[in-house]
């Protein structure tokens, strides 16, 4: 299997530093965009699976530094997270004993949309094995938002997406985040 990244196909072995990976929500439509997100440096699993429709679910409480109240439904979905309140590996580690497939954490400073945290392992020698991916925070702000809005318990995302297959002129960007 392939994983799609940084505009190149790279193989489901492992991601390197500095490489991204895309998602696209495809649920509310008004966020109906595809976003950018890093994978960890040195912790967390890869995705060998493209999912085509899988529930974004936020976390609650968002930091995800123990148990959760809607644990129930991040079951088999991923997981949106908020950075703080305890490492990225022990969030990681959280939603995986909870059955996500998946984390992304969000920046916690909202106004964030261009610089990516380089997440790395705790010093607690704990592993995690599902992947974790970290979102800027405007575009995290972003999804929560028009969720809140719209009275919804989760998104619809299809990750990872292969960007080099969309045309440039139909890849839709969030209108605040410069490409």
């Amino acid at each position: 299997l392939w994983l799609w990244l940084c505009g190149c196909c790279c193989p489901a072995r492992g991601l390197r530093i500095h490489e991204y990976l895309y998602f696209q929500v495809l649920s509310p439509g008004d966020i109906r965009y595809i976003f950018t997100a890093t994978p960890a440096k040195d912790f967390g699993g890869v995705f060998n699976t493209r999912y085509e429709q899988i529930h974004l679910v936020p976390a609650d409480p968002p930091e995800a530094c123990g148990e959760l109240n809607n644990g129930v439904f991040i079951q088999d979905q991923i997981a949106l997270v908020e950075r703080g309140g305890c490492s990225f590996l022990s969030k990681t580690r959280v939603i995986q004993e909870h059955g996500g497939r998946a984390v992304i954490i969000a920046d916690n400073a909202y106004d964030n949309d261009s610089f990516y945290i380089e997440m790395i392992q705790d010093s607690s020698r704990r592993t995690a094995d599902i992947p974790a991916l970290f979102l800027l925070g405007r575009d995290g702000y972003m999804i929560r938002r028009s969720l809140e809005q719209h009275g919804l318990p989760w998104a619809v995302i299809s990750i990872p997406v292969n960007v080099t297959s969309i045309p440039t002129y139909e890849m839709m960007q969030p209108p605040w985040t410069f490409w």
